[in-house]
């Protein structure tokens, strides 16, 4: 039971944890440029820019990326 509440909490921590731009792209199977671009338009997944740095929650770009499922090319 402990394992399991330990397994758990480094899942979430996981999630929770901030990653730079180059990061996140990966993360996502795109480019940073198309993450500079979204960014400029308001359309990508959030982030937080604490100074002059870019940063992803790794929940965010998982939660936005889910926004984006689709079944059929159909669909909006």
């Amino acid at each position: 039971m402990v394992q399991n509440q330990k397994t758990n909490q480094a899942a979430l921590d996981y999630l929770d944890g901030f990653i730079d731009e180059t990061r996140a792209a990966d993360f996502l199977c795109q480019s940073v440029r198309t993450l500079q671009k979204w960014r400029v338009t308001g359309f990508g997944p959030s982030f937080y820019k604490p100074g002059r740095s870019v940063r992803y929650r790794r929940r965010d770009l998982r939660d936005w990326a889910e926004s984006r499922r689709r079944k059929s090319t159909s669909q909006h």
